[in-house]
């Protein structure tokens, strides 16, 4: 289930965007669906071991990750079926037609918001929202009867 939520997600934003910078009104091919689909089986792996750390390196690894899974399901597609849904053939930064290193800013940036999607999925939206900030300091206690202390004495 959580695949195809991804899929269709991720279909659903390639087709927005595609419309926005091309002006094409039909949206994404749904071979697509199970490119992106493929969010959850890989990227919230990801996600759970790299949580916690800078947002930059997350952003630069969902890049990177995105960009690895767009070359290799193209390469794919192209051997099963000869063609893939996206052709970046006439693209300055295009490797092989199948990516484009100018988009890596827009993958790191949809990887940070797949984080959301994840966090909703693993019920950890609220916790998660906590574990970025600093941790609450303890309340003090008296260290010979780890009692808490209050303010007025009794």
């Amino acid at each position: 289930m959580r695949f195809l939520v991804y899929g269709l997600a991720g279909w659903a934003v390639d087709s927005v965007f595609v419309c926005i910078h091309t002006g094409r009104r039909r949206p994404s091919s749904l071979l697509n669906v199970p490119v992106y689909g493929l969010a959850q089986p890989l990227f919230e792996p990801v996600h759970d071991r790299i949580r916690q750390r800078p947002l930059a390196l997350r952003a630069a690894l969902y890049g990177a990750g995105i960009l690895g899974v767009e070359y290799t399901s193209g390469r794919l597609l192209r051997r099963l079926g000869g063609d893939v849904p996206w052709d970046y053939g006439r693209s300055r930064f295009g490797i092989n037609g199948l990516v484009r290193l100018d988009y890596f800013p827009l993958w790191a940036a949809y990887g940070l918001g797949l984080e959301r999607l994840h966090d909703f999925f693993s019920g950890e939206s609220r916790a998660v929202g906590r574990s970025a900030r600093r941790p609450r300091a303890a309340a003090p206690t008296d260290s010979r009867e780890g009692t808490l202390l209050t303010q007025g004495g009794d």
